[in-house]
């Protein structure tokens, strides 16, 4: 039986984090370095002939985005591409649209770590009637507004994610495909998280980096064979 491959893909450079600003779910678009990393990214999947069977994305642009630069790259435009909100990146509160380092001058080091950086510490909430919340924005006028956070933790973000990776992303692979996901830093964390059955503790310690791939492959039961990162020359990480 053929075995299933993931292949997780956080989206190149936004202008927000070229600005070093919390973006959360502010839907921003690539920066050019963003667009030119996505290339890279098609190029390096290209190469390794990892021909994806199917591709899921966020609900935001920059991640869209990316998979669609990417499967341009590839020439491989004809699969089904999935989007979920449930595949967004963490919600920020009431940090998204600031930059980092007045959040951290504003809070102070310890607090802005374990907000940013920890597992169940969300950032403080967005209140009525911001024009940021969620269901102010048309795109989620279909979604149940108790499930739209006003903030999250990664252990909220995580919850979200993956629910809707067994619920949609699993099957595939149990199926023996090969999927893309091309996603955010912190529901591609969530997801590495679960997958490498890492502790809060260290997940804390994991960055994402944007746009170089990493796959991972599963035998027909979904266990986790092996870890690689086909952009780098010592690529049989396990």
């Amino acid at each position: 039986m053929k075995r299933g491959e993931l292949i997780l893909l956080r989206h190149g450079q936004s202008l927000y984090n070229r600005e070093n600003l919390f973006t959360g779910w502010t839907d921003i678009d690539l920066s050019e370095e963003g667009r030119s990393e996505a290339k890279r990214a098609g190029e390096i999947l290209r190469r390794a002939a990892l021909y994806p069977d199917i591709c899921f994305t966020s609900w935001l642009r920059r991640s869209i985005h990316t998979a669609q630069i990417v499967l341009r790259e590839m020439e491989w435009e004809h699969i089904d591409a999935v989007r979920s909100w449930r595949l967004n990146e963490r919600h920020y509160g009431a940090w998204q649209r600031h930059n980092k380092e007045a959040i951290r001058k504003e809070v102070g080091e310890e607090r802005f770590v374990a907000i940013r950086r920890g597992y169940d510490t969300p950032p403080p909430p967005l209140p009525d009637g911001d024009p940021r919340l969620p269901q102010n924005d048309p795109k989620y006028a279909g979604v149940d507004p108790a499930l739209l956070p006003r903030s999250e933790s990664l252990e909220d973000t995580r919850r979200r994610t993956l629910n809707y990776f067994v619920e949609a992303i699993a099957p595939q692979l149990a199926r023996g495909k090969r999927v893309l996901v091309s996603a955010h830093g912190n529901s591609l964390r969530a997801l590495v998280m679960s997958i490498e059955r890492l502790s809060p503790g260290q997940i804390v310690k994991v960055e994402i980096p944007t746009g170089e791939p990493i796959l991972y492959r599963f035998d027909e039961t979904l266990r986790l064979l092996q870890k690689s990162r086909p952009g780098t020359i010592a690529s049989g990480e396990s």
